[in-house]
């Protein structure tokens, strides 16, 4: 049903792990959130497009990524997010948002492992 997305790869172990499966954020003039799900092992099962937004928005609901991750019968995920502008300071709605998805996960059974922010040079930071 999820099939776009799919990835194979190593467990993931590090923030630099997540970057590299993140490229494409880098290179967006637009906010997205992209969420990658990971089996029991920490291995990657799902690379998933949450939202697009504008040049410094984005609007995401808990339903949106439960919802992959549940079809993907992931155990956790990693939710990552750009900021066009190049700031690195999460914004209060960034820090909300992690704090609703850690509060979700543990209803669901499926954590958030961490919530990143990447810039267009490559610097990252994580909110959780």
């Amino acid at each position: 049903m999820v099939k776009d997305g799919e990835v194979e790869g190593k467990a993931i172990t590090c923030t630099r792990d997540v970057i590299d499966y993140m490229k494409e954020l880098k290179r967006s003039d637009r906010e997205q959130v992209i969420c990658l799900y990971l089996n029991a092992r920490n291995i990657p099962i799902c690379k998933h497009v949450v939202s697009v937004g504008t040049l410094n928005a984005s609007l995401v609901h808990p339903r949106e990524i439960f919802k992959i991750a549940i079809l993907k019968n992931s155990a956790s995920f990693i939710m990552v997010h750009n900021h066009p502008s190049g700031g690195l300071e999460p914004s209060e709605a960034d820090v909300m948002l992690s704090g609703r998805m850690k509060d979700a996960g543990k209803i669901m059974g499926i954590e958030i492992q961490d919530h990143i922010i990447v810039t267009p040079d490559g610097k990252s930071k994580s909110i959780i």
